[in-house]
């Protein structure tokens, strides 16, 4: 039986679980922010988005600004403005600047130069990173969660978590948020404490970039575990196996508004599983896309938001482990 499954049940020390993460969030990273509150539903899935971002973000080794210019600069690529304004509080509240004065300096152009290029397999910034063998593991880490975390951020919640988002209000409220933030961004972390939020699961061998950070491939290896269990539990075999043949075969492009490519990946499978395909493949590579009509047709079939929160993350993190292949 399920985390959530026992929950619901009502068992007193399971109900505390996700009480016990959000106290977490709240103490280090500073707010019950929304990205990580979306996953509520599976608390499962709440543990291990919050150790993959902590793990690496927060505790891993190199700049915290340089880190969060990562998380900006892949949230730009990824056209999310949501995380893309969130990223520029962090960037503020650990640089003392604003992205865009932050990325004059070179170290940091440089480090969000590579990120924009972390859809671009084969580029040579991917061959040449800024940051040190040993840094990898988290800047790396921090690419491939904001790749997962942009896909369900699109989908799920709204333009910017700024009440402004235009002029001197919204410059307003930027540093006022900063502010706010800072205090949780200099309190002192220890790496791995988190792991005890999930039972220990085997690191997927294409996860190898991990492997110099033990916290780091703790994290990325339950986080996985998870999404893995998940992912099995709602979509069936012929589901799954469409929807990775595509990631699979995908080169990083934006697919844009055509939709042929994804009916024709899906053009096998019965409706009800076309439901759930399409659903996913949009995830995957043009979250834009995912609108009313497509969550509307797979609730049909899978209800329940644990389903649909299941899948999402499930083909967010798809595309967000191919990509970690060309990094």
């Amino acid at each position: 039986m399920g985390l959530n499954e026992r929950i619901s049940r009502g068992d007193a020390a399971d109900r505390s679980f996700p009480g016990k993460i959000l106290t977490e969030i709240r103490r280090e990273f500073g707010a019950e922010v929304e990205p990580f509150t979306i996953h509520l539903p599976v608390p499962e899935l709440l543990a291990g988005a919050w150790m993959a971002c902590r793990e690496t973000l927060l505790c891993g080794r190199g700049r915290r600004d340089a880190k969060e210019v990562v998380a900006a600069a892949v949230s730009a690529l990824n056209q999310c403005p949501y995380c893309f304004d969130a990223h520029s509080i962090m960037v503020l509240a650990s640089s003392g600047a604003d992205y865009q004065k932050a990325t004059d300096d070179p170290y940091l152009s440089s480090v969000a130069a590579w990120a924009a290029a972390t859809r671009t397999p084969g580029s040579p910034l991917l061959s040449a990173p800024p940051f040190s063998k040993e840094e990898a593991p988290a800047f790396i880490g921090t690419a491939i969660f904001f790749h997962y975390i942009n896909r369900l951020v699109t989908i799920k919640l709204g333009p910017s978590p700024l009440p402004f988002t235009t002029g001197v209000p919204k410059k307003v409220a930027l540093h006022l948020a900063a502010w706010f933030f800072g205090g949780a961004i200099r309190l002192p972390k220890d790496p791995g404490s988190s792991l005890e939020l999930l039972p220990e699961s085997p690191l997927p061998g294409d996860m190898l970039w991990a492997k110099s950070s033990p916290p780091i491939v703790g994290a990325f290896a339950r986080f996985a575990g998870v999404i893995e269990k998940g992912g099995n539990r709602v979509l069936s075999e012929t589901i799954q196996r469409t929807v990775t043949t595509a990631v699979e075969e995908w080169n990083g492009d934006d697919p844009g508004m055509e939709s042929q490519w994804c009916e024709n990946a899906i053009a096998a499978l019965d409706e009800k599983e076309k439901s759930a395909a399409r659903l996913a493949l949009l995830t995957a590579l043009a979250p834009y896309r995912v609108d009313e009509g497509v969550v509307r047709a797979f609730s049909t079939n899978f209800p329940g938001e644990e389903q649909l929160l299941t899948t999402l993350a499930w083909s967010s993190f798809t595309a967000a482990r191919k990509i970690g292949t060309w990094l």
